[in-house]
């Protein structure tokens, strides 16, 4: 007879497979050792790195400890204190409970665990290695908990293989381990990569606060309180009014029970919730907490704890809209103007403003694949130069090429609902949304400066931004196109850049919002990103969004002179991120509409 193909696996082998489910990164320790922390009641935590976590993971708490027996048992797969008989799944109220992090961990590094009991003069120390128990003895130890987790995949060198750089790994560990400095306010947290203090935030205070050290103060001001409840549902927290949002998620932080955790209902909710206020690609900067019964909800989903489930599901996602909604609207409403306030007429000289007419453009610049253009009949030729407020012209050229602009002359009829300019022109009318024209004009300016000799406006008073390390790390690695594009920026210490100088062309743009909206630009180029041409167009994309100007009423004046800039770009009917800028309607459309012959 043949052997049996089939095998029953060896310990060694099923922990490693065990510790793959659990731990696949230095990032992944941290978690699951704060997570115990936190357990335990700790009221201070410290969480020490070096070279990103690959050399040492260390976690100390000053929980209440463990005894001998306790520490020994904590290390056998499945042993946990948090859950006795299987009904305990179904109300789950402790951030850990499946009793494998501790035997997962130590059976793929060098980890050494140290513990004791509040109120007992002494303490233990177990040393394990790759799973194998060395030593266990008696210390003299702090109460509390330390758990120092050296060369991590030392034994398994195909996953150590797949670790990143040690900045990379490190930021990964600091994104895991701020959601639960949010999370716990009343617990302390200290926060060392190799030697170094990256944050300290002392026990207590507010959630405000916290964002306060980790973000700084201009983050928290651009963020509303928000609360709603729905049956047992009960959604509070911080959101970001939409000029705060991001082109990324890196800043939704969601928590059920106190624990970062996201569900596809949350995301929807909130997708929902900002449908109105944000524009294709654009993220809100949220900190919702989703508190309900332990058994309403369903943890026990995935390894990592990352997803859960929700028995009404619906009643989340409502409560989760009217928080969002209730905390916006109030703003929102006055940043246009007073709720109930009539929108004042434009005055009488307004409506009689003379035709706008387009000034020469240059020579070689032809507007490819128009929407709409002059008439065959109606060619262009040369003309000279007219005022912002001079009578009709056509649109002329130098030479005999014809040049086109997306119309032959316009008259800007005025502002609608604090937003969007009403054009007419020779074959209809328009909807111009000046902030898409104005980043349009931006980026045309960038990328026009970028071609030859920079230009640079000193500022009067340089400019510190403190970035994310993902962030930050991102803009020190293009420094040398942004210098070249005219950006005055130069390293400032960890992860803070000073600005003292930024490109004529953007004129007053925000610079404490520039690099970070620059570094989310560049992180969504993936392999593109190698080429200057296309770094100096996510740059000058990205810039281009931060200097854009904000909701408000524009001067007649302003309108006109972007409507001649607009005509003067290479694609003015988008702004660089899609959006449209032009909505254009013909008089044959409207004679249909209104039912004219």
């Amino acid at each position: 007879m043949s052997a049996p193909r089939i095998r029953v696996l060896s310990d060694a082998v099923i922990n490693k497979i065990a510790a793959g489910e659990v731990v696949d990164r230095p990032a992944s320790v941290v978690k699951e050792l704060v997570e115990n922390s936190l357990d335990a009641g700790a009221t201070r935590i410290e969480v020490e790195v070096v070279a990103g976590g690959r050399v040492l993971v260390a976690v100390s708490d000053d929980g209440e400890g463990m005894t001998r027996d306790d520490a020994l048992l904590c290390l056998e797969r499945h042993a946990t204190s948090k859950i006795r008989e299987v009904e305990d799944i179904d109300r789950i109220a402790t951030l850990g409970f499946r009793g494998e992090a501790l035997a997962a961990i130590a059976a793929v590094s060098r980890m050494t665990l140290q513990t004791a009991r509040r109120g007992e003069t002494g303490g233990t120390e177990i040393v394990v290695n790759g799973g194998r128990m060395l030593d266990v003895r008696d210390v003299g130890v702090p109460p509390g908990t330390r758990v120092a987790v050296r060369n991590l995949f030392f034994n398994v060198p195909a996953r150590r293989r797949f670790l990143r750089s040690e900045q990379t790994e490190l930021t990964q560990v600091r994104q895991v381990l701020v959601p639960y400095v949010f999370a716990r306010p009343e617990v302390g947290c200290r926060f060392v990569s190799d030697d170094r203090e990256m944050f300290r935030v002392p026990p207590g205070g507010t959630l405000e606060d916290r964002l306060a050290v980790l973000y700084g103060q201009p983050a928290v001001d651009a963020l509303r309180r928000a609360e709603a409840r729905k049956g047992a549902v009960w959604v509070r927290g911080l959101v970001g009014v939409p000029q705060a949002s991001r082109g990324d998620r890196s800043e939704i932080f969601l928590f059920v029970n106190r624990r970062p955790a996201t569900a596809a209902v949350l995301q929807h909710g909130l997708s929902e919730a900002y449908q109105t206020l944000l524009p294709r690609g654009r993220h809100p900067v949220v900190f919702l907490f989703v508190d309900l019964p332990p058994e309403e909800v369903d943890v026990n989903v995935h390894p990592t704890k990352k997803e859960v489930r929700f028995r009404c599901p619906g009643d989340v996602r409502d409560a989760l809209i009217e928080a969002v909604r209730g905390a916006l609207e109030l703003p929102a409403r006055s940043a246009a103007r007073p709720e109930g306030a009539a929108v004042p007429p434009p005055p009488p000289e307004e409506w009689s403003r003379p035709v706008l007419s387009i000034p020469d453009l240059p020579p070689a610049r032809v507007f490819a694949y128009p929407r709409w253009s002059p008439a065959p009949s109606q060619p262009t030729t040369a003309a000279t130069p007219t005022s912002l407020n001079g009578g009709p012209g056509p649109v002329g050229a130098s030479s005999t090429e014809a040049v086109r602009s997306p119309w032959a002359w316009c008259r800007v009829v005025g502002q609608v609902g604090g937003l969007f300019v009403v054009l007419e022109m020779e074959d209809g009318l328009a909807l111009m949304d000046p902030h898409a024209a104005h980043e349009r004009v931006l980026f045309d300016r960038l990328m026009r400066a970028a071609e030859g000799p920079a230009a640079s406006q000193p500022l009067l008073m340089p400019v510190t931004a403190a970035l994310r390390p993902r962030d930050a790390e991102l803009v020190r690695e293009h420094l040398a196109a942004l210098q070249e594009m005219g950006f005055g920026v130069a390293e400032f210490g960890t992860d803070t850049f000073v600005l003292d100088a930024m490109p004529v062309a953007l004129g007053p743009a925000a610079p404490a919002n520039l690099l970070a909206e620059i570094a989310t630009g560049l992180e969504t180029g993936g392999a593109r990103g190698g080429t200057g041409r296309w770094i100096r167009e996510r740059i000058a994309s990205a810039a281009c969004r931060a200097a854009v100007k904000a909701r408000d009423i524009l001067k007649i004046e302003e309108i006109e002179r972007l409507v001649v800039e607009l005509a003067q770009t290479d694609m003015p009917y988008t702004c660089p991120h899609g959006r449209p800028t032009l909505l254009h309607f013909s008089f044959g459309e409207l004679n249909r509409k209104f039912g004219r012959a």
